[in-house]
């Protein structure tokens, strides 16, 4: 298999993308998703775990308010994991990530994820090599494991340029409705962009392939939105999943 070279891979929407048309099919493409995750939750069969990672301000948010803005709030969660908290560092670091597991039925929305167990002690160098090799190994697994129960997971990196990157860090100085979304952080990362970049090139090439990564071209919202819906849609209409005669058919 071909190893994932980001820098190989464009930021941004097809040159001759129609960002109207998008639109429109966006708006399609968010109708069937609220009939087909009704339709999930009813029949009880499966749950499916969807995982946002990226850079600083690649619009993990964003993406989630928009492709989720039309489902029922009752079969659908949303988790934003940040640093650990206190209570968090007294367990494992998978420990938040199994209470938020999805059950049968429901979508479970990853904002950032264990992925992230990789991404920043490899970054910050805050354990020894041999322990976060160990939890690639982990991870596999745990996936596999999941699958195997008929959780459905579907990994999206919403990949942007350096450039794009500096101009949302930008805005998000010099925009009073994004101001509050701007921490030191940002820019401290933004200067590590190419020690992130190597580390999600490791990350994408060696975490379950079988359950592969969707690399969202992410400098375009419009694109990037229409893309991950399309992508949910598909994998849900794969099921071909029906509705049960009554409440407690199998």
């Amino acid at each position: 298999m071909q190893k994932i070279k980001l820098k190989n891979i464009n930021t941004k929407a097809p040159q001759k993308a129609n960002k109207e048309a998008y639109k429109s099919e966006l708006n399609k493409l968010h109708r069937e998703l609220f009939n087909l995750q009704h339709l999930f939750y009813a029949s009880h069969s499966y749950s499916l775990l969807i995982i946002f990672q990226g850079i600083d301000t690649s619009g993990k948010d964003s993406t989630i308010r928009n492709v989720f803005s039309h489902v029922n709030p009752l079969g659908v969660h949303a988790t934003s994991f940040k640093a650990p908290c206190d209570m968090e560092l007294e367990h494992d670091y998978m420990w938040r990530i199994f209470q938020k597991l999805p059950e049968k039925g429901m979508i479970q929305i990853f904002n950032r994820s264990h992925y992230e167990d990789i991404l920043v002690p490899t970054i910050q160098k805050t354990l020894p090599r041999q322990l976060v090799e160990k939890r690639y190994d982990f991870i596999n697994a745990f996936e596999h494991h999941l699958f195997d129960n008929k959780t459905l997971i579907l990994k999206f990196f919403l990949h942007i340029s350096e450039n794009e990157q500096k101009k949302r860090i930008q805005e998000r100085l010099t925009d009073p409705i994004k101001k509050w979304k701007y921490s030191d952080e940002d820019i401290k990362s933004s200067k590590k962009w190419k020690s992130y970049i190597e580390v999600y090139e490791q990350i994408l090439n060696r975490c379950s392939p079988e359950i592969p990564w969707v690399i969202v071209p992410a400098d375009n919202k419009w694109y990037r939105n229409y893309l991950v819906a399309s992508t949910i849609v598909k994998q849900l209409k794969q099921l071909n999943l029906k509705f049960p005669n009554k409440k407690n058919d199998k």
